[in-house]
């Protein structure tokens, strides 16, 4: 094999929302054992995305969001249930911000727009 190959540097993009990671993969990334990312998708807490050989797949947002729970109930000491709710708050401020960032732009435009 050429070594060249193995030495150069390559970029992948991927999307953050595509599962790609296998359950042994984000189990090293993040510090926990599979089995307990098993038990985390038992209780509803997260729900990987499964390949056609029914093998569980998380995507980067997934593993994101698992660091941020693990950082809520080790760090903070919440319950696992508690610190999923408030991911899902996290994510519905950021939405209604967005949308709200949205409507702001719209009205500046039909402003502009009156003025003009």
């Amino acid at each position: 094999m050429d070594e060249n190959l193995l030495n150069s540097d390559y970029e992948i993009t991927v999307s953050i929302h595509k599962p790609i990671f296998h359950i042994s993969a984000v189990a090293k990334m993040i510090g926990i054992h599979q089995q307990t990312l098993r038990s985390y998708e038992k209780q509803g807490v997260i729900r990987p995305a499964r390949s056609d050989g029914n093998t569980r797949l998380y995507s980067v947002n997934e593993i994101e969001r698992l660091r941020q729970m693990l950082t809520l109930v080790n760090d903070l000491g919440v319950n696992l249930v508690a610190a999923e709710i408030i991911l899902r708050m996290r994510e519905q401020i950021t939405t209604l911000q967005n949308e709200l960032d949205d409507a702001k732009e719209h009205i500046n435009q039909i402003l502009n727009e009156e003025n003009n």
